[in-house]
């Protein structure tokens, strides 16, 4: 617990938040624009491509506004403390799915 919150440097936990906030919805608009500018027809195919520039524009505005001026601030507060706690959100999913199914293959 004390490794992830030093791992965080001079970054406030609120700026963590919303930086890693942004990003994730970032990739969620590449990727789902991407599947809907591909898969849709007509206004759906405009909207995928909407939430695909607007997902590849994010990440600018975060690299010129942030990024740029804070030399490690991407890999040492964002990228390590967010593989962190995705790898132990994800471990915490797949115990308790199993335990779930086991709980359920016994009744």
């Amino acid at each position: 617990m004390c490794f992830v919150w030093s791992t965080m440097g001079s970054a406030g936990v609120w700026t963590i938040f919303t930086e890693i906030l942004l990003l994730v919805l970032s990739l969620t608009f590449i990727g789902l624009g991407a599947l809907t500018a591909y898969f849709g027809s007509g206004k759906s195919r405009a909207a995928g491509v909407s939430l695909l520039v607007i997902g590849l524009i994010i990440p600018l505005i975060l690299y010129f506004a942030v990024w740029m001026n804070e030399t490690g601030h991407f890999t040492n507060d964002l990228l390590l403390p967010g593989l962190i706690y995705v790898g132990g959100a994800l471990v915490g999913l797949v115990v308790g799915f199993l335990v779930f199914l086991g709980v359920i293959m016994k009744t």
